[in-house]
């Protein structure tokens, strides 16, 4: 399961292990804009995996090049190409691992575009040859944010790039 960061991961998390699936977490977010929100990002799904003994894969990297060449310019369809570049490395990194299928945390946020990602992992699934699991997880989000101050991990305030923090602060600025 991709981990897009601590707070989106916990009733995704509780609710599959909870049907005794066994899974193996990726950290992979090349889009989290500036440093240091990948890093307090970073830290708390750190946190989380040891406070639930998860097994997660780390791709600790900081390719803000790549995201931002890929998104730069494409406007409103920023999110689906950050989705693709995301879900891309985990059905490829499921499939080396020999994983029966592979998923995201993003579909656990209200603010994502849920549609659009189901009809990505599906069609990334086909092209690697593992099923895509698109699993509704949004009804439990207040839960997540419940269990994320419980924990005392890490709330950030935007889905992670540079697009989105500029779009946070517009919003203020306009109000």
């Amino acid at each position: 399961m991709h981990i897009c960061c601590s707070n989106c991961s916990i009733y995704p998390l509780q609710s599959l292990l909870g049907q005794g699936a066994r899974i193996k977490g990726l950290w992979f977010n090349p889009n989290i804009h500036p440093y240091q929100e990948y890093s307090a990002r970073l830290l708390s799904v750190r946190k989380l995996a040891k406070l639930w003994d998860l097994d997660v894969e780390y791709i600790d990297a900081y390719p803000l090049d790549y995201f931002l060449g890929a998104v730069v310019g494409r406007g409103a369809d920023r999110c689906s190409i950050c989705y693709e570049i995301r879900l891309e490395k985990t059905a490829e990194t499921a499939r080396q691992m020999g994983m029966d299928c592979f998923s995201t945390s993003l579909l656990a946020s209200p603010y994502q575009k849920f549609d659009k990602i189901v009809q990505l992992g599906n069609s990334i699934g086909a092209r690697y040859g593992i099923p895509f699991h698109a699993e509704d997880m949004r009804t439990g989000w207040r839960l997540s944010k419940s269990l994320s101050r419980e924990f005392d991990l890490y709330r950030q305030k935007y889905c992670g790039c540079v697009y989105s923090e500029m779009e946070r602060f517009m919003r203020t600025r306009d109000k």
